[in-house]
């Protein structure tokens, strides 16, 4: 494989040069497409900009650390590239707790304790983050066409409609398969917890 051969939003590829040549540009054009994407991530999780950036950087010094450990056959770049986003997240959020001594509500959050659904856009998207964050160990055992489907909705925050026009199937199909997803998923977490 040759670095001209990364073709275009390959993202796979790029990471395999990075893990096996240490390739700078193939690492620059995974930074330019991500960073951006992980800065809105990071955005909508703390609120904070300077917390986005700066788990925007850990991310991807991660992703040039440990692409050798990425493997395709277990899902795509962006879900591995988002998944190590997540990581640092909680690793941030740790650190956040380990320095104050008072109990703030983001980690209660994080004991499963969701509080109530609230009008508050911003809190509905925070919630349902964190539900997905406890669902995305449970992703692998998905079915790969459902699997691709609640990674393109639900961590790439595609439309429905979206997804259907990219995949080429009809919106049913999409939906169907987003129903039976979270039917497994529910029972995946109903067994997690007995």
């Amino acid at each position: 494989m040759t670095r001209q051969e990364i073709t275009n939003n390959n993202w796979e590829e790029a990471l395999t040069f990075v893990a096996l040549q240490r390739d700078r540009s193939a690492y620059a054009e995974l930074f330019n497409y991500f960073a951006p994407r992980l800065k809105a991530f990071g955005m909508k999780m703390f609120g904070n900009e300077q917390q986005a950036l700066e788990m925007v950087q850990d991310t991807m010094l991660n992703v040039w650390k440990k692409a050798a450990l990425f493997d395709a056959s277990r899902g795509c770049a962006s879900t591995w590239i988002f998944t190590i986003a997540r990581n640092v997240r909680f690793d941030m959020l740790r650190k956040k707790q380990s320095r104050k001594d008072d109990v703030s509500a983001d980690d209660l959050w994080l004991n499963g304790e969701y509080p109530e659904q609230e009008a508050d856009t911003d809190a509905s998207q925070w919630d349902t983050q964190l539900l997905m964050d406890k669902l995305a160990p449970h992703f692998t055992s998905l079915p790969p066409a459902q699997r691709e489907v609640m990674e393109k909705v639900y961590l790439q925050e595609k439309s429905h409609q979206e997804v259907s026009d990219e995949l080429a199937i009809p919106l049913g199909t999409v939906k169907s398969r987003i129903r039976l997803a979270l039917d497994r998923l529910r029972e995946a977490l109903d067994g997690a917890r007995n």
